[in-house]
């Protein structure tokens, strides 16, 4: 009677317990790369605080390389790891992760509270085969900056930019990426849809590439690479590389990302003569379309509180998340009526060009195998100076029709 008694004891224990718990407040781990200005920090202490006991948001921080981010998560998830609750996803792992069933759908009220107010672009990035399966939390895009001392106008594509750089002469080099990594295939991207085609076909599963926008993307490239206007670094510059190239002062035009306003503003005579602009177009009269970046965030497919986890992210992707990574660590929001917020706006003085930039942005191929077919452009189109714009066009959808016969997901 004692044992039973005592077992009896036990099992009430248990069940009040809350099962793995253990009775404690739920643990809930955030993957996401270190954010330096604390503001993800910030918005997982907040989150916690305004569930009122229900979780707790713990941070895991990933490598500062995407690559090495994408690669750890990878792993991790298809071992089934169970620590993984929520994750900050690039914009280009969608398709791969909902593909190989990494992530839950987002569904509901939560994909309703998620999909608010965003611009559509970061939820077209948060979608696959019409299912939601991220919140949208930062977006990015790039801009073109320039020198106001010596550039009266900012040119609006990039013939004209090329001529007034050359016309410069020793000091109207362009800054851009043109190592072989992933800033050369959102440059191809940019470009390619800015004279109107595209790497895939709208469900991501054939090869697009139509002949005339891509080899006008492709002339564009070797132009630019063979012309004097490109620094004799352009093969192994990244964005910080073309940075510093503008910062050096013998660069009058740079294409990049914001997070080269605050450098130059630290640079005597250059952040005082650095103009913004849209990004330059391919055709004349049209304007062009950009790349877009960011940050989404996705309920892991094994974790123990799901249901907890798309709760805690919809907080984690909210307003107030984006106005501080805004004004503390230059992460661009989602959200469109936070390109009015007074705090965004003293971040970006740009940032209506911004919002206008990400409205009618253009998506990196949304396919499983993204980083097969990055690797093919790349690969095909590096370096810039020995692009042949009528050869590339079939050797292009060669390679990139290779790619998406592959069937590994690493």
């Amino acid at each position: 009677m004692a044992l039973a008694l005592v077992t009896s004891l036990l099992a009430v224990v248990a069940a009040c317990g809350g099962g793995g718990d253990g009775g404690a407040t739920p643990t809930l781990k955030w993957y996401v790369f270190d954010e330096p200005s604390g503001s993800f920090e910030a918005a997982a202490e907040r989150c916690s605080e305004q569930s009122q006991g229900e979780y707790r948001v713990e941070l895991a921080v990933l490598p500062a390389d995407a690559d090495q981010q994408r690669e750890q998560l990878a792993r991790r998830l298809a071992a089934r790891d169970t620590d993984i609750d929520i994750i900050g996803m690039d914009v280009i792992w969608t398709a791969e992760f909902a593909e190989a069933g990494w992530i839950l759908p987002w569904e509901g009220d939560v994909a309703s509270a998620a999909t608010e107010g965003r611009l559509e672009p970061t939820v077209t990035s948060a979608t696959y085969q019409d299912e939601l399966w991220a919140a949208p939390l930062t977006s990015n895009t790039q801009l073109l900056w320039y020198r106001t001392d010596r550039v009266d106008e900012p040119p609006e594509t990039w013939e004209q930019m090329i001529d007034e750089a050359e016309a410069i002469g020793e000091d109207g080099a362009i800054q851009a990426q043109g190592e072989r990594y992933e800033g050369l295939v959102v440059f191809f991207t940019s470009l390619l849809a800015s004279a109107g085609g595209q790497i895939l076909n709208d469900d991501g599963t054939e090869v697009s590439l139509e002949e005339e926008p891509t080899r006008a993307a492709l002339q564009v490239m070797r132009d630019y690479a063979t012309s004097s206007a490109a620094p004799s670094t352009l093969s192994t510059s990244r964005e910080d590389q073309a940075r510093l190239g503008f910062e050096q002062g013998a660069s009058s035009f740079m294409v990049n990302y914001t997070f080269v306003w605050p450098s130059a503003q630290a640079v005597e005579g250059i952040g005082e003569n650095m103009g913004y602009a849209r990004y330059p177009g391919v055709i004349e009269g049209e304007p062009s379309r950009v790349t877009i970046g960011g940050i989404n965030l996705g309920v892991g497919a094994y974790g123990d509180h799901s249901d907890l986890a798309f709760e805690a992210a919809a907080c984690l992707a909210g307003d107030e998340t984006q106005v501080m990574a805004a004004a503390e660590g230059g992460l661009l929001p989602s959200s469109e009526a936070l390109y009015d917020d007074p705090a965004v706006v003293e971040a970006f003085p740009f940032a209506d060009i911004l919002r206008d930039t990400i409205a009618d942005a253009v998506q990196r191929p949304q396919t499983p195998f993204y980083n097969d077919v990055a690797l093919a452009i790349a690969r095909t189109l590096h370096p810039m100076s020995s692009i042949d714009p009528e050869a590339d066009v079939q050797e292009l959808r060669d390679r990139v029709n290779d790619a998406l016969a592959s069937q590994g997901l690493l």
